[in-house]
């Protein structure tokens, strides 16, 4: 299956393609853009104020026998020769700058049929195996390491962990709970806001949790360890907890009573 794209390519271009390896120029001149490459024109030397486009530039098939195009992205110059020879494409592409090459050689019969070359949906053989080809012969040697970095975003896989439809992000448990409160604040409802965060409660505001040294109640009323069977229901009787609660100031004595604890 040809890359999305090419068919717009053609059709702006099919004017020009007499020739069955003109539509073979084309299709590697779409899988240089799917690389993040920009066309800036025909020929070994650069006009003056070009500009990168992913069109074909004008002139590019005049010469059915040397076809010559420049790309670049960034900082990466590429200069492409496509050389036709006894039914054969041999393409070559150096990198101005390292000027590392590569090449692949293609049988244009294998790719081309030749019996319809103004019918996009008839003209293209085997098109995935041209573009393993490519990929394998032309690009990756070429590229190396900078294949990450010439490759458009658009074509650019999704992180496994960077998920942003997720709250939070899935992330390893080790790491700490993105959700941190202001220091000084007590996570009022944060029970109820992220029941899996490992907090305990769920009330609005636990008044044992909130921030405060107050040991929990004893259930048991001072009874000693194992006097309940676990799991069995029991009234706590008697005042709850080891020890009688202390004076509370708001508590008025009555009149005339001086001890209020006897």
């Amino acid at each position: 299956m040809a890359s999305p794209g090419l068919e717009l390519l053609f059709g702006l271009v099919s004017s020009e393609i007499t020739k069955p390896q003109d539509p073979l120029v084309c299709f590697i001149h779409w899988e240089m853009i799917n690389h993040g490459f920009r066309c800036y024109g025909i020929g070994e030397q650069a006009g003056a104020q070009e500009i990168g486009t992913e069109r074909l530039p004008d002139g590019w098939a005049n010469n059915k026998e040397l076809y010559t195009l420049r790309y670049g992205h960034e900082t990466t110059q590429i200069l492409l020769k496509a050389l036709t020879v006894d039914g054969t494409l041999i393409v070559n592409a150096m990198d101005l700058q390292s000027e590392k090459t590569s090449d692949v050689t293609l049988n244009i019969e294998d790719f081309i049929d030749s019996s319809h070359l103004q019918q996009y949906h008839s003209i293209y053989k085997n098109p995935v195996e041209l573009k393993r080809q490519l990929e394998a012969k032309l690009l990756s040697p070429l590229l190396g390491s900078k294949k990450e970095n010439v490759t458009s975003e658009s074509t650019r896989e999704r992180a496994v962990d960077d998920d942003p439809l997720r709250v939070p992000t899935r992330a390893p448990t080790s790491h700490r709970h993105p959700w941190i409160d202001p220091p000084g604040h007590f996570p009022y409802g944060a029970a109820d806001l992220d029941p899996l965060g490992g907090r305990s409660g769920g009330m609005i505001m636990d008044p044992f949790h909130a921030g405060r040294t107050r040991p929990r109640p004893d259930p048991l009323g001072g009874l000693p360890p194992g006097a309940v069977p676990p799991g069995a229901r029991f009234d706590p009787f008697g005042p709850i907890g080891s020890g009688r609660p202390g004076p509370d100031p708001d508590h008025m004595p009555p009149p005339g009573y001086d001890d209020m604890f006897m």
